[in-house]
């Protein structure tokens, strides 16, 4: 593997198949982002997985560049059956800690080991999980069933328990969305989420499970905008809501991460909005359809890494645990028990 004498940049980029193509390889080994992160096209079988992100570390030079999935489970589950657990949403954990909320974290702390346990089998070392986000009556089901909860205190005591699974198999969590998608009424993917709610009602209920949880090595913003603290500019490219609210009120103080700048929350072009999120405080910006011309964009506005951000990457990392000896079979059967 040789060594990339560049510093690396501030993003975390994905790839657009099954392999890498030439035109990816050589972007890939010039921009040398920190990281990568994989989606369901990305996916086929465990060893043509292992092989391309063998090959994406290959191409930046670093043995330990972060590779990043969104396996949560439910709808939002990149890895999926035959070669791999169809693993439950958020909300069966959330009815079960209704009647017993100790089973429910015992539940979801197995349940996230054995996701963490697969993901590493893969050299996958970064889990988009847990979602931190409290849904409102009314919201759009973007976070629907995949929320722990629908009061602070539940989603921050199961969302711990989801970081616990993934760091005691060496994996690290990214709670998310930063400080709160709940109240959404428009799906972010789509549209620009305008939240009308007061910064009291914020505090009360949004804000509780990322200050519960502000230890966290990873975090991702909202492409959410939060009338009360900035009318203009979502949280991602928003320097009062990092500052005052994530760095400040929240006290998050582990790695940010936007959530995907291709998403048509944001707007403008992909050199601005690059700028945008990384000037209003985030440590790195994630793209992640594999559109060339897109990622080309991307990297005309890119920084390299932060001393920052390279401190707080480090910190992170000191969170895994290492891996013990398990019963995955047992593991399961003891999980679906629970749920049943």
């Amino acid at each position: 593997m040789p060594a990339n004498d560049l510093p690396p940049a501030a993003a975390i980029m994905g790839c657009g198949g099954l392999t890498l193509s030439d035109d990816e390889r050589r972007f890939f080994e010039t921009l040398n982002p920190l990281g990568f992160i994989l989606f369901a096209r990305n996916v086929d079988n465990p060893d043509q997985v292992r092989a391309l992100v063998r090959s994406l570390r290959d191409c930046v030079g670093r043995a330990d560049a972060p590779v990043l999935i969104d396996q949560e489970g439910g709808r939002v589950q990149r890895l999926r059956p035959p070669h791999w657990r169809k693993a439950p949403p958020g909300e069966p954990f959330a009815r079960l800690a209704a009647r017993d909320l100790d089973a429910a974290k015992r539940a979801l702390r197995l349940n996230y080991r054995l996701i963490g346990r697969e993901l590493a089998d893969l050299g996958i070392d970064v889990d988009c999980a847990p979602v931190l986000d409290v849904p409102v009556p009314g919201a759009h089901d973007v976070i629907g069933d995949r929320a722990f909860g629908h009061t602070p205190d539940m989603v921050a005591a199961l969302g711990r328990a989801v970081c616990d699974g993934l760091l005691d198999e060496g994996v690290l969590p990214v709670v998310k969305h930063i400080p709160g998608h709940g109240r959404s009424m428009v799906d972010s993917h789509l549209d620009l989420p305008v939240v009308e709610a007061s910064r009291a009602e914020l505090e009360a209920q949004d804000f509780p499970p990322f200050r519960a949880l502000a230890d966290a090595p990873w975090a991702m913003t909202a492409h959410v905008v939060y009338k009360a603290i900035d009318d203009r500019a979502p949280a991602t490219t928003s320097v009062r809501v990092i500052e005052e609210v994530i760095r400040g009120c929240i006290g998050f103080s582990g790695v940010l991460v936007s959530d995907d700048l291709s998403m048509k929350a944001l707007g403008g072009r992909f050199e601005d909005r690059t700028r945008a999120a990384l000037d209003a405080g985030c440590d790195l910006v994630l793209h992640c359809n594999g559109d060339m011309a897109e990622m080309q964009a991307v990297a005309a506005a890119l920084r390299p890494l932060s001393d920052l951000a390279r401190e707080r990457l480090v910190v992170a990392a000191r969170q895994k645990r290492a891996p013990q000896p398990f019963d995955l079979a047992a593991a399961v059967n003891q999980v679906d028990g629970m749920l049943a």
